[in-house]
């Protein structure tokens, strides 16, 4: 079967069923595509008699996709997504040195976008779209060249991960805040709100451990899905957080956030550009070599 042109349909007749099935009918099909009903009804007997089966009720002059449409459905339309997908990349790469890129929403606005004109300097041709992600995805399905993902290299499987840096979280508070609850030791912690990022909810009892504190008996405080949500939260007076430092170096240093204790918590996770291995062979090559640098000058 492989490579057997008679197992492959006209991709006028693809087009057009999929038109209808989107779109419930061959009317709005054909409206959708530049057909006329008539068109995509003769596009769609076409694909009929290829496979030998109905692949529509036809009731009066409406029809509804039956069983084996909806089979046939299941397995093709995603197969043109993909064609689709790799049509538009190949094409935009043709026309300039474009990438898409993932990246976690709080790196991407505080450290990755501050260093962007760096990147347009050495790079003027380059053109990168980025876009927020926050939990790892299949490169298969989603039209990316490459992600920023945080944590260990084993999480994102089949990929190729570069190391880039590790991070240092500190507990941070509003001076007015600090002001009206005095922290002596890291055990007064155990009496106050303590804010968390929503997927690192276990960062503080790690911290109190880490201090000597039992935090067997804490109880979870308000999450936020985004680190500069968290930030915000506590420089507005709703508790202590635990942030990377070279997330909130501004409002450390206007004096927005302050830091009670001078103990910082790294783990074992970090941060890493992972990419399909097959990708350093187009543009993708010199914006990894730049961040890799931009990586080793250290986080902050």
């Amino acid at each position: 079967m492989k490579n057997d042109p008679k197992w492959l349909p006209p991709m006028s007749a693809l087009t057009a069923f999929e038109a209808a099935v989107h779109h419930g009918g061959f009317s709005r099909a054909g409206e959708a595509i530049g057909l006329t009903q008539s068109a995509v009804s003769r596009q769609i007997a076409q694909l009929e008699a290829m496979l030998q089966t109905p692949l529509f009720d036809r009731i009066g002059r409406r029809v509804r996709l039956n069983e084996a449409g909806r089979a046939y459905a299941d397995d093709l339309l995603p197969a043109i997504d993909a064609i689709r997908r790799a049509t538009a990349r190949a094409s935009a790469q043709r026309q300039r040195r474009a990438l898409r890129i993932a990246t976690l929403p709080s790196f991407g606005m505080r450290w990755l976008a501050p260093r962007l004109p760096q990147l347009t300097a050495r790079h003027p041709d380059l053109v990168v779209d980025f876009a927020a992600r926050s939990e790892p995805f299949d490169f298969g399905h989603e039209d990316f060249d490459a992600a920023v993902h945080f944590g260990v290299a084993e999480e994102w499987p089949g990929v190729v991960a570069d190391f880039l840096f590790r991070e240092e979280a500190v507990p941070v508070c509003s001076p007015a805040w600090l002001a009206a609850h005095p922290l002596r030791t890291p055990a007064d912690l155990l009496s106050v709100p303590l804010l968390s990022q929503s997927s690192r909810r276990d960062a503080w009892p790690r911290w109190l451990a880490a201090a000597g504190v039992d935090a067997s008996a804490l109880e979870p405080g308000p999450a936020f899905e985004h680190f500069l949500m968290l930030a915000q939260a506590s420089a507005a007076g709703a508790g202590v957080a635990l942030i990377p430092s070279f997330l909130i170096q501004p409002e450390l240093e206007a004096g927005a956030l302050v830091v009670p204790f001078v103990r910082p918590l790294s783990t074992d996770q970090a941060y890493y550009l992972v990419y399909p291995s097959s990708a350093l062979d187009g543009p993708l090559r010199p914006f990894r070599d730049w961040l890799i640098d931009q990586a080793g000058r250290g986080a902050a």
